[in-house]
């Protein structure tokens, strides 16, 4: 499995970003020893939580051993705290990022597939918010979506009720991240309202996973009675744990037997892993 650094310049962001990409590509045939032959991968884009960066699943998880073994392609990028939205008065396009020229820039870099069956979207926390509304708003791009712990707050945006940050403003906040909260519902960034835009047989596949000590197990499971109810294809586990990286680890693995991947032989590989 390789790591790789990426810098580039962002359309969507106006400025350069970091994206780290872990690749299959390194694991030599024992009988042969010549690497594997060049492939089509499937695709994990991965999305980290709040005050996080393009590293925290490398170094908090045991991801790069997980994709090594299903010879899945991860790509993490940078989200800052910016909920993976389009901010259009400042030009933060994430949505339009993580949704749109992510994915076609790394398929331009990498020998990726293009089909949505092939191609994954999640994340955690605000990563995992992030995962839902740009999956279900470029459906026809990802095919499965799952959100571990995801802040599904919606309501408690509308309502203006103290962020996770200390000592923000909590209205001025939620608008700046937003647009203007009086718009948020109904919008694009509304994940009740984008699964009943999109035509039942386009939905994704989507994964939910919370623990039972998180504080966000009630707007979790608000979530997931929608989605039950709105007859859409979804997996939810809930286990023991709180919003940490444990959980995180241990569900990240079943995301990945929940994916339609398959186990590969191991072969010989750099070993870059901690087991």
């Amino acid at each position: 499995m390789a790591i790789i650094k990426l810098n580039y310049l962002s359309k969507a962001l106006l400025r350069t970003v970091d994206v780290t990409v872990v690749l299959p590509t390194d694991t030599l045939d024992m009988d042969t020893m010549t690497y594997n032959q060049k492939k089509e991968y499937k695709t994990l884009y991965l999305l980290h939580g709040i005050f996080g960066d393009q590293n925290d699943w490398l170094y908090g998880t045991r991801i790069q051993r997980f994709a090594s073994e299903r010879g899945l392609c991860v790509v993490m990028p940078s989200g800052e705290n910016m909920f993976y939205v389009d901010q259009e008065n400042t030009h933060n396009l994430y949505s339009q990022f993580i949704g749109e020229e992510l994915v076609e820039m790394t398929r331009a870099m990498f020998p990726l597939s293009h089909r949505k069956e092939d191609t994954f979207i999640a994340g955690l926390s605000m990563g995992g918010y992030g995962a839902i509304v740009n999956g279900l708003k470029y459906y026809n791009t990802f095919g499965f979506i799952a959100g571990l712990s995801s802040a599904l707050m919606l309501d408690d945006w509308v309502d203006c009720k103290p962020p996770i940050i200390q000592g923000v403003d909590a209205k001025k906040y939620y608008e700046s991240l937003f647009g203007g909260i009086t718009k948020l519902k109904e919008s694009d960034k509304d994940y009740y309202a984008l699964v009943k835009k999109i035509p039942h047989d386009q939905l994704p596949k989507m994964y939910m996973c919370i623990g039972t000590d998180d504080l966000l197990l009630a707007t979790n499971r608000k979530y997931r009675d929608f989605l039950l109810e709105e007859k859409v294809d979804l997996t939810y586990e809930e286990g023991p744990g709180n919003h940490e990286w444990d959980f995180w680890d241990r569900y990240i693995l079943k995301i990945l037997d929940w994916l339609p991947l398959n186990k590969k032989d191991e072969g010989l590989n750099s070993g870059h892993v901690s087991k």
